[in-house]
């Protein structure tokens, strides 16, 4: 780390953030706590009218913040929004956050499926890291960029294999480019949310058994979720503390995790039980 180079501090006045995938869920709770914390926010999100509503709420509570409609799977779409971020000064925080789900088994899972998760999942983060990484080491201050990954990206995910691929792949691409990022002014983590009680459940693309559990998985995750106001509020206390991996909430996340590292076959175990509850037919 370069002699510059300090952490993100909790009091945000004065910063600048970008968040895609800022229109609801995670991504609007951490653009809403942002702007708590004083950054300016540039609220992304390919759906105008939900980037508009969360800028307009961080605005009405007396916070700063603009709303930008940005389809990640472009990639000149992107540079284009990057470039008018710094059309108005340096940038502070980048979290490519944006995200797809899909549930089903691999057999069932489409070719179109693959692409679909990948375009947003990891070429998403790809396009952001692309457009931004340049500048923000160009600026030659510190940084930090937030690669939106999770918990299926740590420890084996069946039944949502396909997803638990792209984001294993931004949790890999994350631990990697820290080591580049060393001497620089920018730090980068990966934040891996466990089951987290937003929208993107009643949206995902469910395949094959999965779609006739559909109103039985939006249930539990509704009821077992936990706020993606909670995942944002760990997102930053993290990064106060230089953390690589961000996994939240913790007592979900860690004891599976902590096993696949330490005690590989309970580990499996704990992934097989998983896959049996969630496809259960009961």
């Amino acid at each position: 780390m370069s002699p510059t180079a300090h952490r993100i501090g909790r009091d945000l006045t004065a910063k600048s953030a970008v968040v895609t995938g800022a229109g609801s869920g995670i991504g609007r709770s951490i653009a809403l706590l942002l702007a708590q914390r004083g950054a300016r926010v540039y609220v992304a999100d390919v759906d105008e009218q939900r980037a508009e509503a969360v800028a307009r709420a961080i605005r009405g509570a007396g916070g700063a913040a603009s709303a930008h409609v940005v389809d990640v799977t472009d990639a000149d779409a992107v540079a284009r929004f990057a470039d008018a971020v710094f059309l108005d000064g340096p940038l502070d925080l980048l979290f490519n956050n944006a995200g797809i789900g899909l549930a089903g088994a691999v057999v069932d899972t489409t070719l179109e499926d693959w692409r679909r998760l990948i375009d947003v999942n990891l070429m998403g983060v790809v396009h952001g890291l692309n457009a931004f990484l340049p500048r923000l080491l160009a600026q030659g201050r510190p940084a930090h960029i937030v690669n939106t990954a999770s918990m299926a990206g740590l420890v084996p995910a069946a039944g949502l294999t396909a997803y638990s691929a792209t984001k294993a792949a931004v949790v890999a691409l994350t631990e990697a480019l820290e080591i580049e990022l060393i001497g620089t002014a920018v730090r980068v983590s990966a934040l891996c949310p466990g089951v987290i009680d937003t929208a993107i459940v009643s949206a995902t693309t469910m395949r094959g058994t999965w779609a006739d559990r559909r109103a039985r998985t939006v249930e539990l995750y509704a009821k077992r979720g936990t706020s993606p106001d909670t995942v944002a509020r760990q997102a930053l206390a993290a990064l106060r503390r230089g953390r690589r991996i961000v996994p939240t909430p913790r007592y979900q996340v860690v004891p599976h995790w902590w096993l696949k590292r330490t005690v590989p076959p309970a580990g499996r175990a704990l992934s097989i039980l998983s896959f049996r509850f969630l496809s259960r037919d009961d």
